[in-house]
This record gives C-alpha cells, sequence and structure tokens, in this order.
C-alpha cells in the first residue's frame, strides 16, 4: 500500500459558508490546507503515490499541490461533471498502475490517523479483498454504519447510524 487515493471531488456545501472559495480538503487550519496535513501522515508512513480525484474547484488543489509533495508523486483523476463517490473511485483506479498491490482509499475531508503497518499486517492475515478502518462515531445520520462479527468481517451496511466496529 504505497499508493493512495486521495477523494476530493465533492462540492463541500456543508462547509461552503466556512471556505466559500474553496474545495473543503484546501479549508486552511493554522494556515496550511486540510489536505497538506493528510499528506504529510500519509508520507511519514511510507505512502508515495497519490492519485486525487478532484472536481468541485480542481484546479485550486492542482495548482496547490502540482505533480508532488515532499517526495512523493501526485497524480490527478479529474472529474469533468459530478461523479459522486464511487464514480470519482473508478476515475482514480483507472490509473492504478499495479492492479495486483493493494491501494488505501481516503476521504480528503477527513482526518482519520490509522496505523499503515497494522493496517496491512491485518489485511494480509485476513487474506481480504477489501480491508476497512473504520471509527466509533456518535453522529446518527452523519456516516453510514457498517456491523461487524467477532472476527471484524463486515456483516452488514447501515444506514444513518454509527459505526458498529472498528479495526
Amino acid at each position: 500500500m504505497t499508493t493512495a487515493i486521495i477523494l476530493a471531488g465533492g462540492a463541500g456545501t456543508r462547509l461552503r459558508g466556512e471556505v466559500p472559495d474553496l474545495p473543503k480538503p484546501m479549508a486552511p487550519i493554522s494556515g496550511r490546507p486540510f489536505m497538506a496535513y493528510q499528506l504529510d501522515y500519509w508520507i511519514d508512513q511510507g505512502v508515495k503515490d497519490f492519485i486525487v480525484s478532484v472536481g468541485y474547484k480542481k484546479a485550486v488543489i492542482i495548482d496547490h499541490f502540482g505533480s508532488a509533495y515532499r517526495g512523493a508523486t501526485i497524480r490527478y483523476a479529474r472529474e469533468e461533471t459530478p461523479l459522486g463517490t464511487g464514480g470519482g473511485l473508478m476515475l482514480a483506479l483507472a490509473l492504478v498502475e499495479d492492479r495486483q498491490t493493494p491501494v488505501l482509499v481516503l476521504n480528503g475531508d477527513t482526518y482519520f490517523a490509522v496505523n499503515l503497518a497494522k493496517f496491512k499486517a491485518a489485511h494480509k492475515r485476513a487474506n481480504a479483498c477489501w480491508s476497512f478502518a473504520l471509527f466509533r462515531a456518535t453522529e446518527t445520520g452523519l456516516y453510514r454504519g457498517m456491523a461487524v462479527d467477532g472476527s471484524t468481517r463486515i456483516t452488514a451496511l447501515q444506514s444513518g447510524t454509527a459505526c458498529a466496529g472498528e479495526l
């Protein structure tokens, strides 16, 4: 997992009042774009290649980060019309060069600290096609939930509930 896809194409309607001229991943935190903190975190864990799926105000992200950041490469999957989360992910997956190596998929507006080495080990141990890092949330309606069993296998997707499990 040295490649990460960052989904950063959404219109950011909930945050529009605070940052009307910026896409959500570029919202300033202590003078730096949120996405810079996210990139720093994953680069520090060994991610060297990023594919950023961009849509809304994509030029702001592309112009700021360009094709490299702290030694990591950045490529862009450009949505010309809004494709939604799944469409943005499919567009970005088309740019993945090695289809046999797992990729990390991240939301561009969410900071979720996960130890990549432990996550990779759990993924390998489970011999899984897909692995999700989940967190407990109290905000019902904001996140979809996933019910997991005792062996951490996802047993159901839940609408409008907090996550039921975590890795």
